[in-house]
């Protein structure tokens, strides 16, 4: 019920500003403003009950409002057929993507008694300077990071012209196995979670492919819209991918290195796990572990 009330509060501040705040000129410039200060109303709450994963489901709430103030607001909505389909498609991805994550962040999340374990190590880290931790590495710098993978859905959502049609199925195809590949992962996690003793590791299934294979869905994820991005305007492909890019970089750069770092402290048997099982990208074994892995997963 808090957080539920904090983004009704913060999404309201956000459209305020929207309707009545002052205009720079430019719709991105405008939302990205919105969605700063709608980050800001959630540190406050956040501030306020002494946990900052009040955030947690910024990431995956926030764009699906993006996303349809700038179709509202763009020239999309009065283009032609082909950009119509454009923007249904985009509209249908992202929208799954975001229900499927904000349902699993309820079902997983035990209530305000617990606080992701990274935003506490961060806050550590950073000593003296913890409350700039807390603002800009747990709130900002994950919003702007997911504002800028949202750019090449401004881009679909704000061209009027029908683009390259056939890239747009594609972005769809692509979006809707990123987020068959993330839920096939997190119900292998949590099954084997519940029928396993804690500190077991698990390598069966999608996780015998890769020590990650809900991160590399996220990350499909993002090159679909990455892609309705480029379908629109297929000569912005050169900057487009940056919002993308950025992501892998934190996925391989910050979050998978902290999650390891904390399993093999944790789970005696990660070790070897590191030795069999590619880190991201989920390389084929047709070894027999796997095939009893996939054999217990279905």
């Amino acid at each position: 019920m808090v957080i539920t009330a904090a983004y009704v509060a913060a999404l309201s501040v956000a459209l305020l500003w929207l309707t009545w705040g002052p205009s720079v000129g430019q719709l991105w410039a405008d939302t990205l403003i919105a969605d700063i200060i709608a980050t800001l109303v959630i540190f406050v709450v956040s501030r306020t009950v002494g946990n900052s994963s009040c955030y947690d489901a910024y990431w995956s709430v926030v764009p699906v409002f993006l996303a349809l103030y700038w179709w509202f607001a763009g020239d999309a909505i009065h283009g032609d057929s082909q950009a119509k389909w454009r923007c249904a498609l985009l509209g249908i991805v992202l929208v799954i993507w975001a229900v499927r994550l904000t349902a699993n962040w309820v079902r997983s999340f035990p209530g305000l008694v617990h606080e992701d374990w990274r935003y506490e190590l961060l806050r550590r880290r950073a000593g003296r300077f913890s409350f700039v931790a807390d603002l800009f590495a747990i709130h900002l710098i994950p919003t702007v990071q997911v504002f800028l993978a949202m750019i090449p859905a401004y881009v679909a959502l704000t061209r009027a012209n029908g683009g390259l049609m056939w890239l747009s199925v594609a972005a769809f195809i692509v979006g809707l196995a990123a987020i068959a590949l993330e839920s096939v992962a997190d119900r292998q996690l949590r099954l084997f979670r519940e029928s396993n003793e804690p500190g077991q590791t698990i390598d069966i299934g999608l996780w015998a492919w890769s020590r990650h294979p809900n991160y590399v869905g996220e990350f499909m994820f993002w090159v679909s819209i990455l892609l309705f991005g480029i379908a629109a305007a297929p000569a912005d492909a050169w900057w487009l991918w940056v919002g993308a890019g950025m992501m892998l970089a934190m996925f391989l750069g910050a979050s998978i290195p902290m999650m390891e770092e904390r399993s093999l402290a944790r789970r005696p048997s990660y070790a070897d796990v590191v030795a069999r099982v590619p880190k991201f990208l989920p390389v084929p074994r047709l070894g027999s572990r796997t095939t009893h892995g996939l054999r217990r997963a279905r």
